[in-house]
């Protein structure tokens, strides 16, 4: 696979070109490769900063294991660390219109590991919703568990389909259709996960003795959020269901988006790095010390 600083036309190969169509291919050919290069730059911070709050997590309590809380932020790292890689070592010429299962599966990856890393932090609020409720907690894991093996079980039969399949023009448009409109449909539930759990947390925290310790600072946090990810989720369900039945405006096909050659850009800054970002900043103090008396300091 070549590098970003390979395989690229030169501005002199641009200034050679015969012909106007010519001339606005290369163009976007450079459009499509510093995009590549900013996502991977992009991806690459979020995953440094990701492994840096994991390393700080670990050093502060070394004792309590994997956490959700570590879980999410190794989780986080994972993930932007593959989208930074996919970017970096991506063609902008690249025609992903006929490409074969293993490219599909290095693209689509990713995107399923984002979905479980922000599904965990649903499951995690859920948890101390049911928690302080006094409501029974043993469905939730296993209906995160089930939801993460259906969608991950219907991406690996598109494989398999498209391995084993004859592949035909209208097979293929067919089959992104009922794919992208069920990741939209995904989204979508993940966007109301965040606004159903985030909404009755931030409800019951508000609840709370207003001179409880923490009592602003946990609802600030969890407001925010609850904010950044259901947009996130919701305009990405709305984005990968227009582009279901919009083959214009398909996503990681450079034919389909000659017309928006930076489409996968601000696609990616807008639903996955900004709100990573923020997530990770909202997100940012360090769980409490454990003490000798077994303890935490309220901070």
């Amino acid at each position: 696979m070549a590098s970003i600083f390979t395989a690229y036309p030169t501005p002199e190969m641009v200034q050679s070109s015969s012909g106007d169509g010519d001339e606005e291919w290369l163009e976007h050919d450079w459009e499509r490769h510093y995009s590549y290069v900013g996502l991977s730059v992009g991806f690459g911070l979020i995953a440094l900063i990701a492994l840096v709050q994991l390393i700080r997590i670990q050093m502060r309590v070394p004792e309590y294991g994997w956490t959700t809380q570590k879980v999410f932020h190794l989780m986080n790292c994972v993930c932007a660390t593959y989208r930074c890689i996919v970017f970096a070592f991506r063609k902008p010429n690249q025609d992903l219109s006929s490409s074969d299962v293993l490219t599909t599966l290095w693209l689509d990856l990713p995107g399923l590991l984002f979905f479980s890393t922000y599904t965990l932090l649903v499951l995690f609020w859920a948890e101390i919703y049911h928690q302080a409720r006094s409501l029974p907690t043993n469905m939730l894991r296993p209906t995160f568990t089930l939801l993460n093996v259906l969608v991950y079980a219907l991406q690996i039969a598109t494989w398999i389909y498209m391995t084993v399949g004859t592949n035909s023009h209208d097979e293929s448009d067919t089959l992104r259709t009922v794919t992208a409109s069920f990741y939209a449909v995904v989204y979508f539930a993940a966007g109301c996960g965040f606004t159903i759990y985030g909404g009755r947390l931030f409800v019951m925290l508000r609840r709370f003795p207003v001179q409880s310790p923490g009592r602003r600072k946990k609802l600030k946090e969890v407001g925010s959020v609850t904010s950044v990810c259901t947009t996130c989720f919701l305009a990405r369900a709305i984005v990968v269901a227009y582009a279901a039945y919009k083959k214009t405006a398909d996503l990681d096909n450079n034919e389909a988006s000659d017309a928006v050659p930076m489409l996968n850009f601000f696609y990616y800054v807008f639903v996955e790095i900004i709100p990573s970002a923020l997530v990770l900043w909202i997100l940012r103090k360090l769980p409490p010390r454990r003490t000798n008396n077994g303890y935490h300091q309220i901070s």
